[in-house]
């Protein structure tokens, strides 16, 4: 695996398999990476000859500095992992790299509506600055195919949107969301959680399920549904932003004929802010 640090370096050596013909698949990554993240390099390696791991702790997507210092650095191991998984290139470009006069006053790419709803209501600012830093990422490596989890379904809405509205000639793909055995979503913030927290956490997928299943039933209004699944977490521990049941397409509110859900959550346990949402087409 080739490591790369500047631009101009990981420019080069992708111009060359480009030139040989070999198609580039991408996933960008905030490292500390998980078994998720695995996966997302063997989808990876499904669209392309070579597959490119960018590691980027993206300091305009934090909207809490603490947050941001306390982000787990994994760096050897993710190393070690990256190679065992056969990645051609593994691009850890420094904060000066990509924003030379800081990021505060820097252009942003902002993608409207979709940015400001659910986390981007309770985080502000955090889908412009994941929005700049992805665009960034692909003008950088310029792949024919990047690779996103749908464990953050809506900043691969965000991303796709995104890549549509400004014609970027790349493929977004989606790869479904990796569980432990107990059906918690895996994410780098799990190790936030307490041993007794660990042991709450997969009460929000089975939440989820639950309420997919009352949906599936039609017998109770999506903000009844709602209303209960926000009261069994708050029991449970947990400190809920938002329980909500949505359009798949566009992250609307879901009405009486909306077909295609998605129900989408967040809540904070302890020091762990989890995400995680589940599909449902009452087609």
């Amino acid at each position: 695996m080739r490591h790369f640090n500047e631009i101009s370096e990981v420019r080069q050596q992708l111009r060359k398999w480009r030139m040989a013909g070999e198609r580039i698949a991408f996933v960008p990554t905030m490292g500390n990476l998980h078994r998720g993240h695995l996966r997302l390099i063997e989808q990876a390696q499904k669209h392309g000859q070579r597959v490119v791991v960018s590691i980027f702790v993206n300091p305009m997507q934090f909207n809490d500095q603490s947050d941001f210092e306390a982000y787990p650095n994994t760096l050897a191991q993710d190393g070690e992992k990256l190679s065992e998984a056969g990645v051609g290139a593994l691009f850890l470009p420094s904060t000066e790299a990509l924003y030379p006069e800081g990021h505060e006053g820097q252009s942003r790419v902002v993608v409207p509506g979709l940015s400001d709803i659910l986390c981007g209501e309770h985080r502000p600012g955090h889908f412009v600055g994941v929005a700049t830093v992805v665009a960034k990422l692909f003008n950088i490596v310029q792949p024919d195919v990047a690779l996103f989890g749908e464990k953050d379904f809506q900043q691969l809405m965000v991303i796709r949107r995104m890549v549509d509205e400004l014609c970027f000639p790349i493929e977004i793909i989606g790869v479904l969301t990796e569980r432990e055995s107990d059906g918690l979503a895996m994410s780098s913030r799990n190790s936030y959680l307490t041993a007794e927290q660990r042991q709450q956490a997969p009460l929000l997928y089975r939440v989820l399920t639950q309420a997919k299943s009352q949906l599936k039933l039609s017998t109770q209004s999506n903000e009844t549904v709602e209303m209960q699944a926000i009261e069994v977490l708050q029991t449970g521990g947990f400190k809920v932003e938002y329980f909500t049941v949505r359009s798949a397409k566009d992250l609307s509110k879901a009405g009486v004929e909306t077909q295609d859900l998605v129900i989408v959550a967040a809540a904070w346990l302890g020091k762990a802010r989890l995400i995680d949402n589940i599909g449902l087409n009452l087609g």
